[in-house]
């Protein structure tokens, strides 16, 4: 990593870890590879942007570099003693046995220096590592598996759930930066991205579509063909149905993590034709007249 992570992901010292994340997510949105195919300043900075976050969005880490304890690249920073400077003179306080009282035991050092040893052979957990990646709703809905370009140019293949939500993380184990002295690598953690669709949206568990039908489907009901994620169903329409009338396809909605499935929620939309028909205007004008019906009397109108 180039330069101090604070900088580099653009916020405060004080900045909460909230607002750390966000701040990362705005920016690997940004500078992500896949959405800069062969942009290699973007490549470099999201490197630079992740490896940031692997050092701030730890709280423990964060901590130890604002003490000092480790450098941005996350190394241990080498712990010094000082001692004051020799000078010349009668009242030179080191020209005495007494003096010395203010040097560290040399036991103490001697320790010091097997300590950083033994430190150093410590077998060490490697970091993680932070992808974003965008789905088609119809991918995270069903499932299945993509191949995602990591900044070192590598691929990474990630499989997907059924029923895997906006916001939600994957996590991949042993896929992060690998470990020191022997210890295991870390993991990469895929925070998932899910484009709207055109005809289906999730709420919980449920999807929910708007399904148009023809006046003669909506007066004598009858089977329709209805959109689901996994491919249309026959759906009965009952008589005299109207437009806002909801109809429930139990078990077509989003995979919960027990197996089972939300329900789909259709709701119907009557839909005259598309060209003017005389024989229906003819029809509906003699209808009409023997008819009192005030549909809009609730409205005050």
């Amino acid at each position: 990593m180039s330069g101090d992570p604070y900088e580099l992901l653009g916020v405060n010292k004080d900045a909460s870890q909230d607002d750390i994340q966000k701040a990362y997510r705005r920016l690997a949105k940004k500078l992500h590879p896949d959405l800069n195919p062969g942009n290699k300043k973007a490549e470099e900075q999201f490197k630079n942007v992740s490896a940031a976050y692997d050092l701030l969005g730890d709280p423990q880490k964060r901590a130890r570099f604002d003490r000092g304890e480790i450098d941005a690249s996350g190394a241990e920073r080498p712990r010094q003693r000082y001692y004051r400077d020799f000078s010349e003179g009668t009242e030179n306080q080191y020209s005495n046995d007494a003096g010395f009282s203010d040097f560290a035991d040399v036991d103490d050092i001697v320790s010091e220096i097997f300590g950083r040893q033994r430190r150093s052979n410590v077998r060490r957990r490697g970091a993680d590592v932070h992808y974003q990646l965008s789905l088609d709703f119809l991918d995270a809905i069903n499932g299945g598996k993509r191949t995602i370009t990591l900044p070192d140019g590598t691929a990474l293949d990630v499989t997907i759930p059924p029923g895997t939500r906006d916001g939600q993380i994957l996590r991949l184990r042993g896929k992060g930066r690998p470990g020191s002295n022997g210890g295991p690598a870390g993991d990469a953690l895929i925070q998932i991205e899910v484009r709207s669709h055109p005809v289906f949206t999730l709420k919980d568990d449920d999807i929910f579509a708007e399904v148009p039908i023809f006046l003669r489907e909506a007066v004598l009901g009858g089977k329709i063909s209805v959109p689901t994620p996994t491919g249309p169903v026959t759906m009965t329409v009952p008589k005299w149905s109207n437009t806002g009338t909801v109809l429930r396809l139990k078990g077509k909605g989003a995979a919960r993590p027990d197996k089972s499935r939300g329900d789909e929620y259709v709701t119907l939309k009557v839909m005259l034709p598309e060209k003017p028909d005389p024989e229906l205007e003819r029809f509906v004008a003699q209808w009409q007249s023997t008819r009192n019906d005030a549909p809009r009397a609730s409205m005050g109108a």
